[in-house]
């Protein structure tokens, strides 16, 4: 913490400007000693004043690059140490030579997320905002980074650290009563222990339910696209990315193998497959695109199925049925345009619990209900569109479920009426789990983890 660190902040390759970040004590002076302004003056100039002027090797007085050059004092920076950023011309050759400027002038190369890291050390920023900024970073659609926006604003961590409130209300009442059992003070009864550890536990139980859809919204959906050939999976995939992708003929047999596509469905972040089309081939290479198929719908968070409502139900749709039965499905009825007796009876005995939509890949009919039908699986009706408070991370989530257990373990004990001393070891367990969401308590081998995952210069 006592060196000043630096790093090139922005992404490498060709750009219009590239950033060098320097953080601590000795950012004015690496800057004083290699930046000269245009205007004679020496140093970066005023606070927070952006500066022009050129990067200077003190050893020849050669011209490294011309840039813009500011110094923020601490504490109000993103570290709360002094920083200093150099906004040079984006090319690597000009970045590379001011940072080894930078670096021989006493700043060391900053470890990746340790400019963050010292934001949360110095307390400008709790454990679950600094991990939100990578989701920030990291965000491909609207939602992902509304919600990871959200927890950088403290959102998340605002609502762990009530249920903590409430969790030291009911240390205080345990050990008052614990400590002093004979003086004159309220007795705390079984009855309202249930209730508070009650409400706490449910608390907990409704940030966990957000969690699948935290997964979905930080990961993407996995969507798979199945059906026998030619009955429209290229043309729905095309119609949901708004491009042409995937080759669409009337050969059967066209797309041999999957083709995957990253989209975003109304601000959710999907990952969409074609598959090829499962039928018997003695066709090598459609074989082995056939088996990948199987693969991508065995391990999709949902699977939409399309059904020729020309050729009808054949031995291919109902060996695919067979494969898929017990998964989350979209069955699209293609080709209504052409069809007007198709009996969809069958299929919706074979498959009680799909959501159908009737559809014409070629007319685009029924591709905004296929959109709603994907929006309507990631919320399942329990997780408002609108609210932030959503569980994206997986260390949040194991940490919510070892509180959660912590808070029915004492409730267990408490139905049992069980001395006091054992219902704490409980509480205070719950306790500790929510505060190492935030940092509040948390050992430095998973601070490390936690920082490793970023990037330099962040």
């Amino acid at each position: 913490m006592e060196d000043t660190i630096a790093a090139i902040a922005t992404a490498p390759g060709e750009g219009g400007i590239g950033i060098i970040r320097i953080s601590g004590e000795k950012s004015e002076e690496i800057i004083d000693r290699i930046f000269v302004p245009a205007s004679g003056a020496t140093g970066a100039g005023a606070d927070r004043k952006m500066t022009y002027g050129n990067i200077v090797d003190p050893k020849d007085g050669s011209i490294i690059d011309e840039v813009l050059c500011v110094l923020m004092h601490g504490p109000k920076t993103y570290t709360t140490e002094d920083v200093a950023e150099i906004d040079c011309h984006g090319g690597m050759v000009s970045l590379r030579k001011t940072l080894e400027l930078v670096l021989c002038s006493g700043a060391r190369m900053a470890e990746p997320g340790e400019f963050t890291k010292r934001a949360f050390l110095n307390g400008r920023l709790d454990l679950s905002q600094a991990e939100a900024v990578v989701d920030v970073v990291k965000a491909k659609s609207d939602k992902t980074f509304d919600v990871a926006m959200g927890q950088l604003e403290g959102v998340f961590s605002e609502r762990i650290r009530e249920i903590r409130k409430e969790l030291v209300d009911i240390l205080v009442n345990i050990t008052v009563n614990i400590d002093y059992p004979d003086e004159d003070i309220e007795q705390l009864t079984y009855s309202k222990l249930n209730d508070d550890l009650t409400k706490v536990r449910d608390e907990i139980s409704n940030l966990l339910e957000s969690s699948d859809t935290g997964r979905i919204i930080s990961e993407g959906l996995k969507v798979a696209i199945i059906g026998k050939p030619n009955v429209g999976k290229s043309s729905l995939m095309n119609n949901l990315l708004k491009e042409n992708r995937a080759i669409v003929t009337d050969i059967p047999g066209t797309t041999r193998d999957t083709i995957e596509e990253s989209l975003s469905v109304r601000g959710i972040p999907v990952r969409l497959t074609d598959t090829a089309g499962i039928r018997e081939t003695e066709d090598v290479i459609e074989k082995i695109g056939i088996e990948r198929s199987k693969e991508s719908f065995n391990t999709a968070d949902l699977v939409i199925f399309i059904i020729d409502t020309v050729s009808g139900i054949g031995e291919e749709d109902l060996e695919i049925i067979s494969h898929i039965n017990s998964r989350r499905v979209i069955v699209v009825l293609n080709k209504i345009d052409l069809s007007g007796r198709f009996d969809p009876r069958q299929i919706r005995e074979l498959l009680p619990d799909a959501v159908f939509i009737p559809a014409s890949m070629k007319s685009m009919a029924g591709v905004p209900d296929i959109e709603q039908q994907i929006v309507d699986m990631v919320y399942g009706g329990k997780v408002s569109q609108d609210t932030n408070i959503i569980v994206t991370n997986v260390r949040h989530k194991n940490l919510l479920l070892r509180a959660e257990l912590a808070a029915n373990d004492g409730l267990t004990m408490t139905d049992m009426g069980e001395p006091l001393e054992f219902i704490e070891i409980d509480v205070n367990e719950c306790y500790s789990s929510l505060g190492e969401i935030i940092g509040e308590e948390v050992e430095d081998d998973i601070l490390n983890e936690v920082f490793s995952r970023f990037c330099l210069g962040k």
